[in-house]
């Protein structure tokens, strides 16, 4: 039987000369589930999400991912275990098709198997809605599309864990509506790690929420207890009635 948490961090410090961006942090991630990563601006989070997909070595601390310590291996060594992660800023290629980009991100290992490549290519545009802009240049598509196809490229490596870094930073009301349904229709498939700003996709994708101050794991739990906790209410959230 798989272990409940799909990853599980221990102690994970950065520092950078002196000062500390993130100190001590146990994490654990449930799988199966979409967890929210939150906090200030300046909490640690991008460094942490950093450490926990190895492009940021730690200076002390362990990351386990399916039971397996993982503290020392590279990005794509990571990847090729089955995680993904999208940044802030979008990662296309804007001169190819849209369909290109997705067929491009399925990888090499399909590539003697052109049949089964066209079908996970064809599969994750139908997932994320962009089958009908299969043949649109990725540059001429709107920015919540962009922000979209680049969901496609991390879906199209199958991962085990989804690491989705401001996700919904500059799309529109509409955009984000949509965007927290294809969430919750993701989250059947893999577990999502959500490092998010707006408190309203947060509440209604989240099944748990992780909230980091200075560096340092403030508390975990639902959304409701989460927004309750006069710490985090202090730090980030304010009172319920303002989130």
């Amino acid at each position: 039987m798989a272990a409940v948490n799909i990853l599980e961090t221990k102690g994970l410090t950065k520092s950078y000369g002196g000062v500390h961006a993130n100190t001590d942090v146990d994490f654990v991630l449930p799988r199966n589930k979409i967890t929210a990563l939150i906090g200030p601006n300046g909490a640690g989070k991008s460094t942490f999400v950093g450490m926990v997909s190895g492009r940021t070595l730690p200076t002390r601390g362990t990351v386990h991912f399916e039971g397996q310590d993982i503290s020392g291996l590279p990005a794509h060594k990571r990847m090729q275990l089955g995680m993904a992660y999208t940044f802030q800023i979008t990662s296309i290629f804007p001169g190819l098709s849209v369909e290109d980009n997705v067929s491009l991100a399925a990888g090499r290992k399909l590539a003697h198997d052109k049949a089964a490549h066209a079908a996970k290519t064809a599969a994750a545009l139908e997932k994320i809605g962009l089958s009908d802009r299969r043949d649109q240049i990725a540059s001429d598509l709107s920015y919540g599309h962009r922000r979209v196809l680049e969901i496609a490229l991390g879906l199209a490596q199958d991962p085990k864990l989804f690491i989705l870094d401001e996700p919904t930073q500059g799309l529109a009301e509409g955009e984000v509506d949509a965007f927290v349904a294809l969430m919750r229709g993701l989250a059947k498939d893999t577990t999502i790690l959500l490092i998010e700003h707006n408190m309203r996709v947060v509440a209604d994708t989240a099944d748990h929420v992780a909230v980091l101050d200075q560096g340092r794991l403030l508390a975990s739990g639902s959304f409701d207890e989460v927004q309750t906790n006069t710490a985090v209410q202090s730090a980030y959230l304010g009172t319920p009635a303002n989130v």
